[in-house]
């Protein structure tokens, strides 16, 4: 098929998922007779207890059952039964999805929670589809290894690692899925495929969109083998800035830590203030948050010179040279699940002050939640652009930064109040889009009308072939799915 018929096949249409209708009582008992772990069914079990999702807004899309899957002969069973009855599904590992799309209200969920086993031989680690973080962590700490990793301890790695995986260790080391060397994957024909880059040609086409290529888009992968890097030790930082100036601020942190070594790794963000704090005179507070390999405070205070010649921090926490796993317990993610919609793009240099000044007008007419609202900077470059654009499908490897701004509301704030501030989110990023490109796969966004380029750019007519060849029925199918 030619590259521009299977773009053409990407839009939308109606597929077999849409189609379907409750399967008899002696098809799920044939299910679950096929399976080694549980299937729970939501006339029996509340499934609320185990189908769980981050972000709030999709706790009701409960799906008619869960096949627990303890194995990948349990994936391909469960793959096979939902083809042979017509019956729609998705595939959870952490539950992480920004937009939902490990969820669903009517279906199977197919969930890799009991596949955790983590495995670690002669510099590698090998990992099962359900592996979170912090299980991650565990077996790597005992060995003083790390790789490039986030910050929250319940994401699923398969999702973290088949969109990429930014982490503070992406400028020094790479992105995580530069360091995925093999993977086991099921596909829509139920087959179970090793995949590596030097596999047959279509385990390594497979594997090269793996590398990128989003999860749930080409079949459901078991397992993950990664390179690891000692951890060594390193200093870490939280500092915050409420000054009168925080433009100015934010201009030179900019600056000074896009001109900083690539062994550092930082996040800036921009906290808007809420109406109530404007009246008082609140302005934009800065908080920067990172860590530097091969450096210590001395170093990070020469890199932030010119910022602290603007204005010292107010708050300030520098451990310096510390113990790699224990410096990462400061710099972890509360991840408790919340009601919040991300939208990113990445940046290919610093934002101009035309930028800097649109950006804080924004962040100054925040109509307010119960909650949070910011404009964040995940620090990009060193490693990361190392790869050509083409060596996966992550494409991203000529940016400086990932800009997000984010939305934060709870379950008090008024259907008025949320859509004020969703529509205040809406036009913020699409006033900072003309300055941006691109869009990061990880942080799926429901509202990104132009999704297929903006997360994949120039790989999408590969990624689209190698979705037609491996699933040409379009099995794996989600809002997003390519």
């Amino acid at each position: 098929l030619a590259a521009a018929g299977v773009l053409d096949s990407l839009a939308p249409r109606t597929s077999f998922a849409r189609q379907s209708s409750q399967p008899s009582e002696a098809a799920w008992r044939h299910l679950a007779d096929t399976l080694s772990g549980p299937l729970l069914r939501s006339n029996t079990f509340d499934l609320s207890k185990f189908i769980k999702p981050y972000n709030l807004r999709y706790a009701a899309e409960l799906p008619d059952a869960a096949a627990l899957c303890r194995t990948a002969e349990d994936v391909a069973s469960a793959i096979a039964w939902c083809r042979e009855n017509s019956f729609p599904f998705v595939i959870q590992s952490g539950g992480h999805s920004y937009a939902g799309f490990s969820m669903r209200r009517h279906g199977l969920t197919i969930n890799l929670m009991l596949m955790r086993e983590a495995v670690y031989s002669n510099g590698t680690v090998k990992i099962g589809g359900g592996v979170r973080n912090q299980a991650l962590y565990a077996l790597l700490a005992a060995r003083n290894l790390a790789t490039t990793h986030g910050r929250c301890p319940t994401v699923g790695a398969s999702g973290f690692l088949l969109g990429g995986g930014i982490g503070f260790n992406m400028r020094a080391y790479g992105i995580a899925c530069d360091q995925l060397v093999a993977s086991d994957i099921i596909t829509a024909d139920g087959k179970i495929r090793t995949i590596t880059s030097t596999a047959g040609k279509e385990e390594a086409d497979l594997f090269w969109a793996c590398r990128g290529g989003g999860g749930g888009n080409f079949g459901v992968n078991t397992s993950f083998t990664l390179t690891t890097f000692e951890a060594r030790p390193v200093t870490v930082f939280d500092l915050t800035w409420n000054d009168s100036e925080p433009k100015r601020i934010f201009a030179a942190l900019m600056k000074a830590l896009d001109g900083g070594p690539i062994g550092l790794g930082t996040r800036i963000s921009l906290k808007a203030p809420n109406p109530k704090a404007r009246a008082r005179g609140a302005n934009v507070a800065i908080s920067l948050l990172g860590q530097l390999h091969d450096g210590s405070a001395k170093t990070l205070d020469q890199i932030l010179a010119d910022v602290y010649a603007v204005s010292k921090p107010r708050q300030s926490m520098i451990w310096d040279q510390a113990n790699y796993w224990d410096a990462q317990k400061l710099l972890e993610e509360d991840d408790v699940p919340i009601y919040f919609q991300e939208r990113s793009a990445f940046l290919e240099s610093n934002l101009s002050d035309e930028a800097i000044d649109l950006a804080f007008r924004f962040l100054h007419s925040w109509p307010g939640t119960s909650e949070s609202a910011d404009l964040r900077f995940f620090q990009t470059g060193g490693k990361m652009n190392e790869p050509a654009a083409d060596a996966t499908a992550f494409v991203h490897r000529n940016s400086r930064w990932l800009l997000d701004v984010g939305l934060n509301w709870s379950v008090t704030d008024s259907t008025d109040v949320v859509a004020r501030s969703r529509h205040w989110q809406d036009r913020f990023y699409e006033a900072m889009r003309r300055f941006c490109t691109g869009a990061y796969q990880n942080f799926a966004d429901p509202s990104l009308r132009d999704w297929r380029a903006s997360y994949y750019g120039a790989n999408l007519a590969r990624l689209a072939g190698i979705k037609h060849t491996v699933d040409p029925a379009r099995l794996f199918d989600f809002p997003q799915a390519l």
